[in-house]
């Protein structure tokens, strides 16, 4: 049986870490290698980071920040932001990543998907998603949330799977650092809908939040920030918690 994943996920913006609610009202919460470090020791099963002004700012994220960052690494390594083209790829992951997560661009230009699945293997092409619920249902939004791109979430996600995407980052952008809780209905609607690996992002305030997910929605990873860096909660007792649940997960003795 494969293992669940805990995935921390770091948003960079500027020089530093920042956390937020609902895509906004950013707030510092430290600095990139101190806290990859940390993560070191935790036992986390991958890492996300995000530069979340790149797209919005019409460039990538720093590739010398990346290969240090990823030197530090003990685990996979997913870093988005600002990629539009697969030389974008290419470049990210000779600076150190392992996936790619790709969101804004393809919305444009929805090949982008195919060709790094060609190039790169599908394993490494993480789609993530930005969703909110409206009188239309569960809408997919670009731009870190701030253009309604009008394509519903259900035909999208199985659009980006047919294209070759290996896994699907789904994030509810009302839920977003408000640690209360994952939206169980729009994971169920996304994990449905495909047979790739779904990622949960947005709401995670307690071990049993990710439970709930992982039980209720058959996510195969939670990703979460806010948790981590606002409590005393760790991903290596989110560990403990499922083990004891009966939820597989990976723990070194």
């Amino acid at each position: 049986m494969l293992k669940v994943r805990i995935i921390p996920t770091l948003l960079w913006k500027d020089v530093g870490l920042v956390k937020g609610k609902g895509f906004d009202s950013w707030r510092r919460v430290g600095s990139v290698m101190p806290a990859i470090k940390v993560y070191n020791t935790r036992q986390v099963d991958e890492l996300i980071l995000v530069d979340i002004t790149a797209t919005n700012e019409s460039r990538l994220p720093d590739f010398d920040i990346i290969s240090e960052v990823s030197g530090e690494c003990f685990f996979p390594f997913t870093v988005g932001g600002g990629i539009t083209k697969t030389d974008d790829i290419k470049e990210m992951l000779r600076s150190g990543a392992d996936k790619i997560s790709i969101n804004s661009a393809i919305y444009r230009t929805p090949d982008l998907i195919n060709e790094s699945a060609n190039l790169f293997g599908s394993q490494c092409v993480v789609v993530s998603i930005d969703a909110k619920k409206t009188s239309s249902g569960y809408m997919c939004f670009s731009h870190s949330g701030s253009n309604d791109t009008g394509i519903k979430v259900e035909d999208w996600v199985k659009e980006v799977e047919k294209r070759g995407a290996g896994e699907i980052l789904i994030t509810s952008i009302e839920r977003d650092g408000t640690m209360t809780g994952y939206d169980i209905e729009l994971l169920k609607l996304v994990s449905n809908s495909v047979s790739i690996p779904v990622i949960a992002s947005g709401g995670a305030g307690s071990y049993e939040d990710m439970y709930k997910a992982i039980s209720e929605a058959n996510v195969s990873a939670v990703a979460a920030a806010s948790i981590y860096h606002f409590t005393e909660q760790t991903p290596m007792e989110a560990k403990m918690y499922l083990a004891d649940k009966g939820v597989p997960v990976r723990i070194n003795k």
